[in-house]
């Protein structure tokens, strides 16, 4: 899973080359056309667009017989009941793209919250290292040490939560960079990227965590920790990052979401695709 999720990062660090000193409203925009681009194509070569097509021209038929004959009981209700039954069958037209759009769209997803989740410490912000150990594993009898680095300060002894097998320090940003942070615990030394006073638009992975499926897919940002490892997870609290629309801030997989069904169907004509 790594190595996919390695070059299919790679893809997006291309995309988003060009923007990392602009607003992330211009790489936003970018990434949500191409979505609407990507959910063209799926559904055009999938879906039944002579059935949509039909459901869509029967519902309108009926939805046309039900205003003209409102004042026949029976006449309406058999035409409310022939809308009911195509619209139905016209929802039941999108599942099969459906289903096959879910799997790149989650992984889309999870790439983009690296870029658009999360926002770099800046020289002077204080962030919390959180460290997650495995089941079983005595935290009070290990020896941690993190080691200097120029990047940042570490401003806390561990804070050991015995009943969270966690341990938790407070580092406070110094320099601009990606720095490398490096724990070192009973003779395993695990290196943690911190970033500081990054470009606008940037790749913020918060964590790292145990080799797994499921961990791969949900953080693609670093390499995953080794399964001989006494640690669950590596975490940097950042900041939320959060899309400025005229003063009010928005989640950035609403705006995602809602401007990739927009171009969607602004050029559904383009691709001749019958939503």
């Amino acid at each position: 899973m790594w190595i996919f999720n390695s070059v299919f990062g790679k893809l997006f660090d291309l995309i988003f080359l060009p923007f990392r000193n602009m607003s992330p409203w211009i790489g936003m925009v970018l990434t949500s056309l191409l979505t609407g681009f990507l959910m063209l194509l799926v559904f055009r070569f999938t879906s039944n667009q002579k059935g949509i097509r039909k459901a869509k021209n029967r519902i309108k038929a009926h939805l046309l017989e039900f205003r003209l004959f409102k004042d026949s009981l029976s006449i309406s209700l058999k035409a409310q009941g022939n809308i009911l039954r195509n619209n139905l069958k016209y929802l039941r037209y999108y599942g099969k793209p459906m289903l096959i759009m879910i799997i790149p769209l989650i992984l889309i997803l999870f790439q983009l919250n690296l870029w658009f989740g999360y926002q770099s410490l800046t020289p002077g912000e204080a962030a919390i290292l959180r460290v997650e150990l495995e089941e079983g594993i005595d935290l009070l009898n290990m020896e941690f040490k993190i080691e200097s680095s120029t990047g940042f300060d570490i401003e806390t002894p561990p804070l050991r939560i015995v009943e969270e097998r966690e341990i938790n320090w407070r580092l406070r940003a110094r320099e601009k960079g990606i720095h490398d942070l490096i724990l070192v615990a009973d003779g395993h030394r695990i290196t943690k990227k911190v970033a500081v006073a990054q470009n606008l638009l940037s790749k913020i992975s918060p964590l790292r965590a145990r080799r797994n499926f499921i961990n791969e897919l949900l953080n693609p940002g670093e390499s995953p920790l080794s399964g001989d490892l006494p640690f669950k997870v590596i975490e940097v609290k950042y900041p939320a990052k959060n899309m400025n629309l005229f003063g009010w801030y928005i989640h950035w997989l609403i705006i995602y979401v809602a401007l990739a069904v927009i171009f969607s169907f602004a050029f559904k004509g383009v691709f001749k695709v019958e939503i």
